[in-house]
């Protein structure tokens, strides 16, 4: 048996999106995304979308902020993968470029390494060429920055036994 869903009304559907904005931050795509799901199209979901900007429930430099801090503190992501996500979310350069400049360069790298130090300690191979290549290819697939990632291998710090290359 198929889903069928049932269209709200506007009034509903901008109660339930401030409700949703209330909670967490979101951006204009995924509220036009709601919106598309409850089948309120056109202009009645600018109308929704402008009074809700209006009544500052959502911004998106605001969610970028957050998406950006939340990304980096708790899923340590570095600034590539969060960028890609920005751009998935609809979020234009401008705005991903100025919260990606809230970034704490002493923060990330603190992040990268107890990450590298982490995997390294993981890794049976150990401070040998296939154990690095692991270890820089586990960093890039999270989003670090490669000439980063080549730094911290290099150095001393990341393997348990403190041997640099």
């Amino acid at each position: 048996m198929a889903f069928v869903r049932k269209q709200i009304s506007k009034d509903v559907a901008r109660v339930r999106l401030e409700n949703l904005c209330a909670r967490s931050e979101h951006c204009e795509w995924e509220l036009k995304e709601k919106l598309k799901g409850w089948m309120i199209i056109g202009t009645d979901a600018e109308e929704i979308l402008s009074a809700l900007h209006k009544a500052r429930f959502y911004d998106d430099r605001r969610f970028a902020s957050a998406y950006v801090r939340d990304k980096m503190m708790y899923n340590r992501w570095g600034r590539r993968k969060i960028a890609y996500g920005l751009m998935a979310k609809r979020i234009i350069r401008d705005i991903i470029n100025d919260a990606l400049d809230e970034i704490d360069d002493n923060l990330y790298g603190e992040i990268l390494l107890e990450f590298l130090r982490g995997k390294a300690r993981a890794i049976k191979e150990g401070n040998s060429y296939e154990g690095r290549t692991k270890l820089f290819r586990a960093a890039a697939s999270r989003g670090y920055e490669t000439d980063l990632i080549a730094k911290y291998i290099r150095s001393g710090e990341v393997w348990p036994d403190g041997e640099d290359i």
